[in-house]
């Protein structure tokens, strides 16, 4: 029988006085409840972000890019790709050229994001899907045709299939072995125009920025010939994403990066955990603040309970089962509140996830409702905080009550 369980239990659950302990046990007990419950709705909504932003960038992120380590743009040949296309789990290699360049439409300009790419893009992207006017070719008959995000569209007032009013795209032209720029624009930039064939609708970064052209456009815009800024790989169903990207990077050696999804957006994604770290950190101090009240309750209960401690010494208890005793019903006042807590907080986001209780409020918004994802690890670190908390503001008055003096308290 554990003796010390069943005395912490008499004294949590004991009503015979409704006096300050007991009040400030109630609410050490709802504080810890109430931070419990925050901080799992919290960690669950970061949690929602970060995959909120996975989709929305993986509507136009390939699942692997290629791309030089130093420089910009790198040479390739038909060996080289046939070389990559052959490698087990590659499924599509698509070619592009990225690069900033002067957008003109009408008196109006503005720098662009400009991506060329070659035909079988859109067999490895789901931006097909995002079209929101027009349609998603980029050739049609003998005409190039530009894809324009939807607020370089509203940036520019742009028209769509305007014939009489292309768009125009400026380019810098090598400058190597002259000494200055030519303050004539026919000779200092290369020009290209083409028309604006549909608007998509992905994410705001990619939408204020994006223009998407054909490779051929692009080429000769920048006056590439075999170079190419990155490679867009789709890896078949049947292979694992890392496994094809540990490949490749065996086989293309330090010049070349490969990268997944994450990696692409890395510095998001950090700045992402990073934040849920800090926000875990001040909520966790948040309930180290709301669990001093067990320090308070359990000293006021030690010196309450004097002759108690001296009639258990008395009985031949040792000074371990007394601390012990304390040392209970601090943990039970703290996991009463966190249980309640905890299933408060699962409840909530689950509440959220099925019915979307709370809205974003903003009628341009990609989602309806606030995104939330319970993950077990987040439960588990939250639990460990409130046990380690518990202990720590528990064990002093659990060392007092030890070491009361027998004879001053019979």
């Amino acid at each position: 029988m554990n003796v010390p369980f069943l005395i912490a239990r008499r004294y949590f659950r004991s009503k015979n006085k409704r006096n300050i302990i007991t009040i400030i046990s109630n609410i050490s007990m709802i504080g810890v409840a109430v931070g419990t419950a925050a901080l799992i709705i919290v960690l669950s909504v970061f949690n929602g972000l970060e995959d909120l932003v996975r989709t929305l960038y993986g509507k136009s992120d390939p699942n692997l890019v290629i791309s030089a380590t130093k420089g910009k743009a790198f040479d390739v040949d038909r060996t080289f790709l046939m070389k990559l296309e052959n490698t087990p789990g590659v499924a599509l290699l698509t070619q592009v050229i990225e690069d900033n360049a002067l957008l003109q439409y009408h008196d109006r300009q503005m720098v662009v994001k400009m991506r060329g790419l070659s035909d079988n893009y859109f067999g490895q992207s789901q931006i097909d899907a995002n079209i929101r006017e027009g349609d998603h070719r980029l050739h049609r008959d003998s005409l190039d045709v530009a894809l324009v995000g939807a607020g370089v569209q509203h940036e520019l007032s742009i028209t769509l299939n305007n014939r009489l009013a292309p768009l125009r795209l400026l380019y810098p032209r090598n400058t190597a072995g002259r000494k200055t720029l030519s303050m004539n624009p026919e000779e200092a930039f290369n020009q290209e125009s083409l028309i604006a064939g549909g608007v998509f609708l992905i994410e705001q970064h990619i939408d204020d920025s994006y223009i998407f052209v054909p490779i051929s456009f692009a080429q000769r815009l920048l006056g590439y010939t075999t170079r190419r800024t990155a490679l867009y790989v789709k890896v078949g169903q049947s292979f694992e994403i890392d496994q094809v990207k540990n490949q490749l990077r065996k086989q293309l050696g330090p010049d070349f990066k490969v990268q997944d999804s994450d990696e692409q957006h890395v510095s998001l994604f950090k700045a992402i955990k990073v934040e849920k770290l800090f926000v875990f950190i001040t909520f966790t101090l948040i309930l180290l603040i709301a669990s001093l009240n067990i320090f308070f309750s359990l000293s006021m209960l030690v010196i309450d309970k004097k002759k108690d401690i001296a009639v258990l010494l008395a009985m031949g208890a040792n000074q371990l089962a007394v601390r012990r005793t304390f040392l209970y019903v601090g943990a039970i006042v703290a996991l009463v509140g966190a249980a309640v807590g905890l299933l408060t907080g699962v409840t909530l986001c689950w509440l959220q996830q099925r019915f979307g209780l709370v809205s974003m409020g903003m009628a341009t918004s990609v989602v309806e409702s606030y995104p939330v994802k319970m993950q077990v690890s987040d439960i588990a670190f939250t639990c460990l905080s409130i046990v380690l908390i518990t202990l720590a503001v528990s064990i002093r008055p659990a060392l007092n009550a030890g070491n009361l003096d027998l004879r001053e308290n019979l």
